[in-house]
């Protein structure tokens, strides 16, 4: 396998307007979705796409409520750059499952600090 590192590469931009910014995050959302059965058999994952779909509609439904046309580009950007890493295969397995932790098992949290995840063994 050769390895491309421009391979869905993107220049950064801002959006114009909210026309644009909305635009430019149906066509993310877009990628992402039609991306999860390439995902699916790429890390060889035991999940549905079907899950794997909800998972990333979840993603984006958590910041449907942001009013700031500078921090959608930033999630944009962000979600580019995910985009790339999870399709160049630059991720690891555990960096795709950390997404579903929280669903297999509902005690999963994160430690509030530090001192707290060393002491109860999460270091």
């Amino acid at each position: 396998m050769v390895i491309n590192p421009t391979y869905l590469a993107q220049r950064t931009r801002q959006s114009v307007n909210w026309s644009d910014a909305k635009r430019r995050v149906v066509r993310s959302y877009r990628e992402w979705i039609r991306a999860a059965p390439e995902i699916q058999t790429m890390y060889s994952l035991n999940i549905p796409v079907a899950q794997l779909r909800t998972k990333m509609r979840q993603e984006f439904e958590r910041h449907r409520y942001v009013n700031q046309i500078g921090v959608v580009d930033m999630l944009l950007f962000q979600s580019h750059a995910e985009f790339q890493e999870t399709l160049n295969y630059w991720k690891q397995l555990p960096h795709i499952l950390k997404y579903f932790r929280a669903d297999e098992d509902p005690n999963a949290r994160r430690a509030k600090d530090f001192m707290h995840g060393f002491l109860e063994g999460r270091n």
